[in-house]
C-alpha cells in the first residue's frame, strides 16, 4: 500500500458521528469496521518497516556499540510521520474505500 497517497490529515480531527455512520446506520458498527481496517493497515506499516530495518541489524556480542545509521533513521523518521492508522482508515472509510460485510446480517437476509 503507497501511504504517500493517502490524504489523511496528521493531527486529530473531530468527525460528526451522524454523517459518518450514515452508510452502515449504526455507530458501533462503523467504529468496529474502522478500528478493524486500522488494525489492518498497523499490522501492514509495521511489518514494511520490520522489513526495511532488517538490513540495519547488527549481531555483536557488545551492548555498549550502537551504530546510528543516517538512513535507518530517515526510514524511522518516514513512518513517525505518516498519519496514524485509525485516521488512514477513517479517511479511507470516508471516501468508499472500504470494503465491508456483516456475515449475521447476511444470514438474517437469507
Amino acid at each position: 500500500m503507497d501511504y504517500k497517497k493517502i490524504n489523511a490529515p496528521t493531527n486529530t480531527v473531530t468527525h460528526d458521528m451522524n454523517t459518518l455512520c450514515a452508510p452502515v446506520g449504526n455507530v458501533y458498527e462503523t467504529v468496529a469496521i474502522i478500528a478493524k481496517r486500522a488494525n489492518q493497515i498497523d499490522a501492514e506499516i509495521k511489518k514494511e518497516l520490520d522489513e526495511k530495518l532488517q538490513e540495519y541489524v547488527q549481531h555483536g556480542d557488545h551492548i555498549e556499540e550502537v551504530f546510528e545509521n543516517r538512513e535507518q533513521i530517515e526510514i524511522s523518521r518516514y513512518y513517525e510521520k505518516l498519519p496514524k492508522a485509525t485516521l488512514m482508515a477513517t479517511e479511507e472509510f470516508e471516501q468508499e474505500k472500504l470494503f465491508y460485510r456483516n456475515p449475521l446480517k447476511d444470514r438474517t437476509a437469507e
